[in-house]
């Protein structure tokens, strides 16, 4: 079970409360486990990549063990404890100002 935390705005469209649990099938990447997220809560396509391109939206990041996995490749593996559902994979809304 791969566990996935989303910002409040988010949690507050796909009507859930904390950690969002999804099985996902074949190897865990950011795009298995958004193509999961999506599938289940069908209100998030489009919010946290581009409906088309399926490229991440500027102002969402990724982040697993402690590390910035925004720039990684779609396809890339999670890091194992992600993978194993010790630790969660987090969608974070970045936060931009001046």
């Amino acid at each position: 079970m791969i566990r996935v935390m989303l910002p409040t705005h988010l949690r507050t469209l796909a009507k859930v409360a904390g950690e969002v649990e999804l099985d996902v099938s074949g190897p865990v990447t950011q795009r298995s486990v958004l193509d999961a997220l999506e599938a289940r809560y069908p209100m998030l396509s489009g919010t946290i990549r581009d409906h088309v391109t399926k490229e991440r939206r500027a102002f969402i990041r990724f982040f697993a063990c402690e590390e910035d996995l925004s720039h990684e490749s779609p396809d890339a593996p999670l890091p194992e404890a992600v993978a194993n559902g010790v630790e969660p994979f987090l969608v974070i809304g970045a936060i931009a100002g001046g």
